[in-house]
């Protein structure tokens, strides 16, 4: 039933067998030990020792701990430049006087090709306490997520994602719908962050309880973030969340791993800067 070159492996074995009422022997044979039981109990005997091997089975080793980018903070401080200087440029008259309207995610032009404006409704917000908040979600999350993707990438996720589910509810939505806000955003990054991490330990021998559980945790934070407040953009933030997981799950592929590695992270943020930038030139120049 059970070889070994050692006898107290066959011990243990029969000590098993024993303790659920079957009998055994161990023999010496050659330079190895040998568990021997009657050929009518043999069937059993399988059976309880293949439990006990499943039980006794050493855990897999822990995964090798994620990787960690530096310099998160950088995308951060651009971020709230880029929030705050827009705000300040706006409030000062430094550019036309009709840009916020000229920016404002108006469903209506969207549709009627105004595409920019799914980019430019991201930098834009309706007062102090509506800046201020998702100045701070979005340095949270977007840190979070510079730490695990590095600083370029995340913020080019973030800033993509968050777009292009502007522009899907422009696209679809109906026409006199207006939004503005980096609200978007926010929850781009938190998508972005959670399904990369799920797509990360998707290979790894664990129970589904911790692979699963960082795309769980952002749907939680989603939906005790992203649906609070009066007058919140709920379809925005769900938009958000699910564009942004599907190019942090996109991101994560092991296919794309090695060839974004070779990327540098300052070209990536300055694409994404670069999305803005465009987009607000095509505003200002309509």
């Amino acid at each position: 039933m059970f070889r070994s070159p050692r006898r107290r492996d066959c011990d243990e074995r029969l000590l098993v067998l024993t303790a659920v009422g079957l009998s055994g022997l161990v023999a010496h044979a050659d330079s190895e030990f040998l568990l021997q039981v009657p050929g009518p109990d043999a069937p059993n005997a399988v059976r309880h020792l293949l439990q006990y091997e499943a039980e006794n089975r050493a855990p897999p080793p822990p995964p090798p701990p994620p990787r960690v980018y530096p310099y998160a903070w950088v995308g951060c401080v651009l971020y709230v430049a880029v929030l705050i200087g827009v705000a300040a440029a706006l409030s000062s008259g430094l550019v036309r006087l009709d840009a916020f309207d000229l920016g404002v995610l108006d469903a209506q032009r969207v549709q009627a090709g105004q595409w920019w404006r799914a980019w430019t409704a991201l930098t834009l917000h309706l007062d102090g306490p509506h800046l201020a908040a998702n100045l701070c979600a979005g340095v949270w999350f977007g840190y979070l997520a510079a730490r695990q993707m590095g600083a370029g990438t995340a913020w080019l996720l973030t800033v993509t994602g968050a777009a292009l589910a502007n522009l899907l509810e422009g696209l679809l939505g109906p026409p006199e719908h207006q939004a503005v806000g980096a609200s978007t955003a926010v929850f781009a990054a938190l998508g972005a962050m959670s399904a990369y991490s799920w797509r990360e330990r998707f290979q790894l021998p664990q129970r589904w309880a911790r692979r699963w559980g960082p795309l769980i945790a952002g749907v939680i934070l989603l939906g005790w973030t992203g649906s609070a407040g009066e007058g919140t953009d709920l379809v925005a933030h769900v938009a958000g969340f699910a564009v942004g997981s599907l190019l942090g799950a996109t991101a994560a592929l092991p296919r794309l791993q090695v060839p974004l590695d070779r990327v540098p992270q300052w070209l990536t943020g300055a694409a994404a800067l670069a999305s803005l930038g465009v987009a607000w030139s095509c505003a200002l120049r309509s």
